[in-house]
């Protein structure tokens, strides 16, 4: 089971990454691939069973076009090595717009300074772009805005946060 269509990936990124990896959607069965291991790179994860990552991932699924969770797998490993999230959120500004929020982009270490963090921008804005999204946001802290302004965005305020 994959969140979204084939279609919502970025053919130009595909073939960048050729032949040593591939860019595809999340699947459930990465599960066993590695893709938490990724994420732990990022923040903490926590303990999740197959069973909790699974649900997860069928609820993404029932919310098509809304949740675009995209990874990079490494062919001669089968393993996810990046991960990243587009949300898409429906205003009323802008004529009911549409607005894509990027979300836990991570490498693993051992995959870092290929550029593949790039890569799994580029393809995200690509999905932004095909869902009809005016702009895609993102929050990072200062030690990450470098990497994002290569990356074509730029720093436009603060995030403000109030934790639960």
């Amino acid at each position: 089971m994959s969140l979204f269509p084939e279609s919502f990936i970025s053919p130009e990124v595909a073939t960048q990454l050729a032949p040593e990896y591939i860019l595809r959607s999340l699947k459930a069965s990465d599960y066993h691939h590695n893709v938490l291991n990724v994420l732990k790179d990022l923040t903490t994860v926590g303990d999740i069973s197959e069973a909790k990552f699974i649900e997860q991932c069928e609820f993404m699924h029932s919310r098509q076009g809304e949740y675009f969770m995209i990874v990079i797998e490494k062919i001669s490993t089968g393993n996810v090595v990046a991960v990243g999230t587009l949300l898409v959120e429906r205003k009323f500004i802008h004529e009911c717009g549409l607005v894509g929020h990027i979300e836990d982009i991570a490498v693993a270490k051992s995959e870092q300074g290929k550029s593949l963090g790039k890569k799994i921008i580029a393809a995200l804005d690509f999905i932004g772009q095909k869902s009809g999204c005016y702009k895609n946001i993102l929050d990072c802290s200062p030690y990450n805005e470098q990497f994002y302004v290569k990356c074509g965005y730029s720093n436009v305020g603060f995030e403000m946060t109030k934790r639960f």
